[in-house]
């Protein structure tokens, strides 16, 4: 659903008027999609509980959206995704990951979300089994509780995470259920770091590299040492 933001005098397409005949009449609604669209006068709360994936794309949200009344049960999202919105900061992933039991969580284009944010929400993510993280300000301080907590993660993406290094890059080998691994590599990571990795990750059977160039050879050889892994590598 498209809708448009802070908008001025117009008619707003969503409201919780809407949200409410969604839930009368779709009662299997299972994914709900918001693009541009303006959230400050929709009560999270109003979603249908029905709902299970909600995906939120250059929304408007205000600083206490996710916040809810106990006497209210909030919507059951087990998957969230939220792209291009930098007013969602730590507290809101605080707010959503302590609420519900999420299998899933995208955040991309968040550069609120800090080591700071993913430390206070890690306890409540135990059960994710999939995280992408791309243009976070995220460092070694998020991968050490993104390894203490997450131990169910089977898919892990981090991207333009520039703070990143070998130290917190090894924080991620308690994570056996790997199994794909996407990641960009800068100066401060190091490729023998990676592969130690793959040493000890026992499910991984992909790797995506991304950031810093390879020579064909090198990956060549690491392919021939880990040939139950397809490793790939993107400039």
């Amino acid at each position: 659903m498209r809708g448009t933001p802070r908008s001025l005098g117009k008619q707003r397409l969503l409201s919780p008027a809407l949200l409410a005949a969604l839930r009368k009449h779709c009662p299997q609604l299972h994914r709900l999609c918001l693009t541009e669209t303006d959230l400050r006068h929709v009560p999270y709360e109003s979603i249908p509980s029905s709902v299970t994936t909600l995906e939120l794309n250059l929304c408007d949200i205000p600083d206490a959206w996710f916040c809810v009344s106990p006497l209210v049960p909030p919507p059951q999202v087990q998957h969230l995704a939220i792209h291009s919105i930098p007013t969602f900061s730590d507290h809101h992933l605080l707010d959503i990951s302590s609420q519900n039991h999420l299998k899933t969580l995208s955040l991309c284009g968040t550069y609120r979300i800090t080591d700071m944010g993913i430390q206070a929400a890690a306890p409540h993510l135990e059960e994710l089994e999939r995280l992408i993280l791309r243009h976070c300000i995220i460092g070694d301080a998020a991968m050490v509780f993104i390894g203490r907590h997450m131990k169910q993660l089977r898919y892990l993406e981090i991207s333009n995470a520039y703070f990143l290094t070998n130290r917190g890059l090894v924080s991620i080998a308690t994570l056996e259920h790997l199994e794909t691994l996407c990641l960009d590599l800068y100066d401060l990571v190091s490729l023998g770091t990676v592969i130690a990795l793959l040493q000890v990750l026992p499910r991984l059977n992909h790797l995506k590299l991304g950031g810093t160039c390879f020579e064909d050879e090198v990956l060549r050889k690491i392919q021939e040492n880990f040939p139950h892994c397809a490793i790939s590598h993107t400039p």
